[in-house]
């Protein structure tokens, strides 16, 4: 297979930062033409430095990497002529308008004057911003600005689409629909690299990568690493939450468990066998049940395995 985006034994290491701190270590990635791939992961973990790098905003230490065949250090041009990039960071100029800036990203990406006006009005309709063309930017809400910073980056029209962190710091509403928007984007035909620390915003990739301390844990499809865990889910909620908690570090078959809400997610080797454990324990202890029942494995599981398991083997 062809890949769009492809990076080999990529790695970046900070002189000046905690002792010659490794940012990436040796990072391996390959993104399918048309997929919406998502790089999850926690602040630090190296997200934003592989963006960049990949972006062409700052060169890797060691490896290599390619978007559509062109290399990213030596025909950075060809790549940001076919890439559109948001950063993290709001980028846009705060003192201009909503259509000042799509205006300034159109001319600056080289769209020709007679097409700007047809794709500045398709992009006000795709991020529902037609009402507010002449608001400055700074002026406009965390998600609007989000969404004005998506369109001005697909202003050019471009084949590849790297997103870093989009939805953070935007209110729920705000998030779901930066994906919606996105959604309609890979229908487009423009492949999609994503980083999220939001386990939730995994799901919806068709492949992710968990990456930690500047490491790659493991890629697959959401589903599919799910199935791959040596474990599985219970799900209990009782009171008092201490006997709770007790019974869950004392009870056979019991893995690991974490609080989420007001109930518990226990990791076991064998769902059927441990919570009769659990009723028979809690009820003894005269704990009130409400739920005790088998769940699905989540993203979120899958992350925290990973990353307790990283640990142990550090």
């Amino acid at each position: 297979m062809t890949f769009v985006i492809e990076a080999k034994k990529l790695s970046k290491h900070y002189p000046s930062q905690r002792e010659n701190y490794l940012a990436l270590d040796s990072v391996d990635l390959e993104v399918a033409p048309g997929q919406l791939y998502g790089l999850v992961g926690p602040d630090g973990a190296g997200k934003t430095t592989l963006l960049r790098i990949l972006s062409t905003v700052m060169e890797p230490t060691s490896g290599s990497a390619q978007l559509a065949g062109f290399d990213v250090m030596k025909q950075s041009e060809d790549v940001r002529a076919l890439l559109g990039y948001m950063p993290q960071a709001f980028s846009l100029y705060p003192d201009l308008s909503v259509m000042e800036n799509l205006k300034f990203f159109a001319d600056i990406n080289g769209v020709p004057a007679r097409e700007q006006k047809k794709r500045i009005d398709e992009l006000l309709a795709f991020a529902r911003l037609t009402e507010f063309t002449t608001r400055r930017s700074e002026n406009l809400s965390g998600g609007m600005r989000k969404k004005l910073a998506l369109a001005c980056a697909l202003i050019h029209e471009p084949k590849i689409l790297l997103l870093d962190e989009p939805t953070t710091g935007v209110d729920p509403v705000s998030r779901r629909e930066l994906w919606h928007l996105l959604a309609k984007v890979i229908q487009q035909g423009v492949t999609v690299l994503v980083s999220t620390p939001y386990m939730d915003e995994a799901e919806r990739c068709s492949t992710v990568s968990v990456i930690n301390q500047g490491r790659m844990l493991i890629t697959g499809a959401p589903i599919e690493l799910e199935k791959q865990m040596p474990f599985q889910i219970v799900e209990v909620k009782a009171r008092p939450r201490y006997t709770l908690r007790a019974v869950a570090d004392q009870t056979d078959g019991v893995l690991s468990w974490r609080a989420v809400g007001d109930r518990l997610r226990l990791s076991v080797d064998n769902p059927n066998a441990v919570m009769p454990r659990i009723d028979d324990e809690l009820k003894k202890a005269g704990a009130q049940i409400s739920i005790l029942r088998e769940a699905r494995i989540l993203m979120e599981d899958v992350f925290i395995y990973l990353v307790e398991k990283q640990k142990e083997q550090a």
